[in-house]
């Protein structure tokens, strides 16, 4: 009878991946066409070609200013390769994010099923469903900090600080001695700004629909509370990058507490789940 739920589980699994695959082809086809053909048209085919482009010099316009170091034709080999890894990478990201939309889906449909059964036990799907969480969590703060990365890059680009280091450096001390260096950039355009935003609001999105399928168990409030705000504190710090003087603060504690998520989701669980011993063995 086991062998036969569990070939019916997988089957059940494998018909609910299967139902997303026009959002698989979706995802890849955007990701091709946005994230890797028309954005290498625009940020760095056209510019490399005619010259000029308001965007900060970086590996991909180098030709550019510095044609000694790299000729055209090299640069747009390059960054046409570049590209085309980055799309793929964004299709592997958002393929990651509808596999966790189905698990939590499926999670969620199976414990709706499982209400009806008196037999069931909910201890075992609560801790399922906490498990998940705790995963989703993990997936949550890696896709911010992708996000983070690829928006500290595109701000350190156009701004004047000597290295990446010293620019978030200079940050912290222009919050305690009061030099406002914020403004001090270049005016350029910051395509990666759009990528990391979507990255990060999608990230966000596949957590919001967990918490609100499977987090509504209240004795489990407590650590899904402490997940969300660290993810808020990081959605925060991602969106007030180079917005102020002293942003690099407030990342700086947003991303050692999401490090800290990543090893311990649930936030000291141990504790928890030494009290809740103790008061069974009472």
């Amino acid at each position: 009878v086991a062998q036969g739920d569990k070939m019916e589980s997988d089957d059940a699994w494998a018909r609910s991946v299967e139902a997303s695959s026009y959002s698989y082809w979706a995802v890849f086809l955007i990701c091709v066409l946005f994230a890797g053909l028309f954005q290498w048209i625009g940020v760095s085919l056209i510019p490399l070609m005619k010259g000029g482009g308001n965007y900060a010099t970086d590996w991909g316009s180098l030709a550019i200013v510095r044609p000694e170091v790299i000729s055209v034709p090299e640069a747009v080999v390059f960054t046409g390769l570049a590209y085309l890894y980055m799309c793929l990478c964004f299709y592997l990201f958002f393929v990651g994010l509808i596999l966790l939309y189905t698990v939590i889906h499926d999670l969620w449909r199976i414990g709706e099923a499982a209400s009806y059964r008196p037999e069931v036990d909910y201890q075992h799907q609560h801790e399922a469903s906490l498990r998940v969480m705790r995963g989703i969590f993990r997936c949550t703060v890696l896709g911010v900090l992708i996000a983070i990365v690829m928006k500290v890059q595109s701000a350190y680009l156009t701004s004047r600080g000597e290295n990446i280091v010293a620019w978030l450096v200079s940050d912290m001390y222009s919050a305690f001695y009061g030099h406002n260096d914020v403004s001090a950039g270049i005016s350029y355009r910051r395509p990666t700004h759009y990528s990391s935003l979507l990255i990060a609001i999608s990230t966000c999105v596949v957590f919001l629909y967990g918490s609100i399928r499977l987090g509504v168990e209240r004795r489990f409030c407590m650590p899904l509370w402490r997940m969300s705000a660290i993810v808020a504190l990081l959605v925060a710090g991602y969106l007030l990058i180079d917005a102020f003087a002293g942003f690099s603060i407030l990342l700086g504690v947003g991303v050692l507490l999401a490090i800290y998520g990543l090893f311990d989701p649930g936030l000291g669980r141990w504790r928890a789940s030494k009290l809740g011993s103790n008061q069974s063995v009472s």
